[in-house]
């Protein structure tokens, strides 16, 4: 079994295929954390520790023993108000105004199955899976407040997710002031914490610290998981690297506001922590209410931070990514928007969509500037009604001319935004976020529908139905451009409560177009990867990474974002040089070879100006995708070395069985007379021999990863290689 419990030690027991999770019911009825390691048997009750460490670390009334002091004491879930003075998961305050609680121990059930998050998205079960779930129920008496902690084992996927429900079973009002879904206590030990951090146009980028006396934070204040922090990082012993060492991750299913912690404290424990942000939050539970904390997927390696990846590639890509989409090849597809930006109609969009066929390419995707007034970024946003002049007709007109030619079709919305010159704010101007009496911060000229009112997903509901019941739209990007900033909202006098019942909101919107348009392929975006997190791949199983499509720059942006999402979900495009933001010029094969790394392939660029050799360097990189595109979809990924330092950016890909490898590489920095360079490949079958399929030649696999493959000497600044191997059996 992977969940037990021992009742005459009080211990919960969590297996995994790799690890242990151990946690007990103490003899006053708080909840300890045990472990969380390596496999394991028997009671680690041991490795918790009682001293009298001084009248300042405090213990609780009826406990009356100064050895024991939950200051100290690893928690499952702590709370502010029975003496632990590091930081929280959960901080109340009662209907006088007083904060604390005291959360005991009352029940437990072990059930069958994964449990299920109500409006948020979560890590799901299918038959086969051998899933279960654990609800430990914890109390407070004076304020009658109920905490049930929530604990999904995946034990195939190496994974155990947690998630929390606070419930007012009291007789008054209790707000909630903080809440966080996850945390781990270690008594011992000495980690770096490594957190994906940047901003618009160069997301995701690892930056590994030691965790030192004092405490460290990483979130987002701005209603969305942000380009500047990701909800994922990765703890790890100090010289832990991809291969060894102990590595612990969180990730975040939710897409609002987050904060992510880790404290060391005066005895050198260690606490790490995740949850929902707490600024701007507070949160009122009447009698009978209750709010959810969204889900952290946990996973351990034992054997460096690269299991840690593959373990969170495989449960995100099969058990939180749905629909069918999720197991198919994706279109390749060209982006109109660096081809005509608003500048076109629909005959310029057809002979796109020709040239796009020529070179065979799936799909064509309209983007900004099909509806109302919107012939630049000033305006009609919120007014989805096709601008049928500019477009020739509706837009199931248009894609009826592009199916024509052979190509699906697909448009680009932003739902969750309006301009003040549209329709729709002059109809309702108060259905926009905005403080009264203060002058609205503007973001891109639009300010953020409040999607914590049902009236307004009503109305984008029905308007984005009434284009996509068009027929004929088989792809949707759904952006998302701005921070939101005055947060209030007109239909409650708890502000405190808007951001996350807009994150709410927009689940339920997701969840009803997903429900019925089931085939619909949806490709999230904002500003690029300001949302790219584990609750939106729940409705959306590819994001647009980033803005930035600079190759050079791309290397990082797609390295980082593969420690916590599988490439399957990076959508990865080539566009024109000189890049449009970076103004860098790298050769189109290049291009080509790193935006083949994710598995939502495309082209963002004008098709009618190329030269027929550029052409033709097309047709072969779309020939050679589809070829390749199930190991970048399914496979195992390798990160063979880090683009920020090294004079070869390189990656892998290997079949969950071995039997197919593709080793990709770029050359980054160029010296005169260079020393040669040679990529070691990992994941191989040891013993086995591989060819080469674009030449037969054969190899040791335990050659090649340990010595390695030589690349073409010389080789010159952003020449790239791509090798494929058949294992030969």
């Amino acid at each position: 079994m992977s969940l037990s419990y021992d009742a005459s030690a009080r211990t919960f027991t969590i297996s995994t295929a790799a690890s242990t999770y151990q946690m007990k019911v103490d003899a006053h009825g708080y909840l300890l954390h045990l472990y969380y390691g390596a496999l394991a048997t028997g009671d680690m009750s041991y490795l918790v520790t009682y001293a009298d460490r001084s009248g300042m670390c405090g213990c609780p009334h009826d406990v009356a023993d100064r050895t024991y002091s939950l200051d100290v004491l690893p928690q499952e879930f702590p709370f502010q108000g029975a003496g632990d003075m590091r930081s929280p998961l959960l901080l109340v305050r009662g209907e006088d105004g007083t904060f604390g609680c005291d959360l005991r121990y009352v029940s437990h059930e072990i059930r069958p199955g994964k449990y299920g998050l109500p409006g948020l998205p979560s890590v799901y079960a299918q038959d086969g899976d051998d899933a279960e779930t654990l609800s430990i129920t914890l109390a407070d008496e004076r304020l009658g407040l109920e905490v049930e902690l929530l604990y999904g084992v995946m034990p195939a996927y190496d994974v155990i997710t947690r998630a929390a429900v606070v419930t007012n079973r009291g007789e008054g009002r209790v707000t909630v002031e903080k809440l966080q879904s996850a945390c781990l206590d270690f008594v011992s030990g000495d980690f770096d914490l490594i957190t994906f951090d940047g901003r618009h146009a160069m997301e995701r980028r690892p930056s590994r610290r030691p965790v030192m006396n004092g405490s460290m934070s990483v979130g987002s204040r701005r209603g969305m998981s942000s380009n500047q922090y990701n909800p994922m990082m990765v703890l790890c012993d100090r010289p832990a690297t991809e291969t060894s060492g102990r590595a612990w991750s969180m990730s975040f299913v939710y897409s609002g506001g987050f904060l992510a912690e880790a404290e060391r404290d005066q005895y050198e424990q260690t606490r790490v922590q995740m949850g929902l942000d707490d600024d701007l939050f507070s949160y009122p539970l009447e009698p009978g209410e209750k709010i959810v904390a969204p889900e952290v997927i946990m996973s351990f390696s034992p054997a460096g931070i690269e299991r840690i990846s593959h373990n969170l590639h495989r449960v995100i890509r099969e058990r939180v990514c749905r629909g069918p989409w999720r197991d198919s090849p994706r279109p390749v597809l060209i982006n109109s928007w660096e081809a005509c930006y608003f500048d076109f109609t629909g005959d310029k969009l057809v002979a796109l969509a020709k040239k796009a066929a020529s070179l065979g390419l799936d799909m064509l995707v309209m983007d900004d500037g099909w509806f109302g007034a919107r012939n630049d970024d000033h305006r009609g946003l919120g007014d989805w009604k096709p601008n049928m002049a500019k477009l020739g007709g509706s837009v199931a007109d248009l894609a009826r001319r592009v199916n024509e030619v052979g190509l699906g079709f697909g448009i680009w919305v932003e739902p969750e935004m309006v301009n003040e010159d549209s329709d729709l704010f002059r109809a309702h101007p108060d259905w926009a976020l905005a403080i009264p009496g203060k002058a609205p911060v503007l973001g891109r000229d639009q300010l953020v529908l409040d999607l914590s009112r049902a009236d307004v997903r009503d109305n984008l509901f029905e308007q984005l139905c009434a284009v996509l019941d068009q027929g004929g739209i088989d792809y949707v990007k759904w952006d998302y451009n701005r921070s939101i900033v005055d947060v209030h909202s007109r239909v409650t006098s708890d502000q405190g409560k808007v951001l996350y019942d807009y994150m709410l909101g927009l689940y339920d919107l997701l969840e009803r177009i997903v429900s019925r348009y089931p085939d619909l392929l949806i490709e999230g975006c904002s500003a690029g990867g300001g949302r790219f997190d584990a609750g939106m791949l729940h409705y959306t199983p590819q994001i647009w990474t980033s803005d930035n499509t600079d190759a050079r720059n791309r290397l990082e942006i797609q390295y980082g974002t593969s420690f916590g999402y599988p490439c399957s979900a990076v959508g990865a495009h080539v566009s024109a040089c000189p890049n449009e933001i970076t103004g860098r010029t790298i050769p189109l094969g290049a291009r080509g070879t790193v935006a083949m790394a994710g598995g939502a392939f495309g082209y963002e660029l004008d098709l009618m100006e190329l030269n027929d050799r550029a052409c033709e360097i097309i047709r072969t990189q779309v020939a050679t995708y589809r070829k390749v595109e199930h190991l970048v979809r399914e496979g195992l990924f390798y990160r063979l070395s880090d683009p920020k330092d090294a004079d070869v950016a390189a990656w892998e890909f290997v079949s969950e069985d071995g039997r197919e490898a593709l080793v990709c590489a770029v050359v980054t920095r160029v010296d005169g007379y260079g020393k040669a360079q040679y990529v070691v490949p990992r994941g191989l079958t040891p013993g086995a021999t591989y060819r080469m399929v674009s030449n037969g030649s054969e190899f040791s696999a335990d050659a090649l990863m340990d010595m390695g493959l030589p690349l073409t000497v010389p080789a010159g600044p952003y020449e790239n290689f791509m090798y494929r191997f058949e294992r030969v059996d």
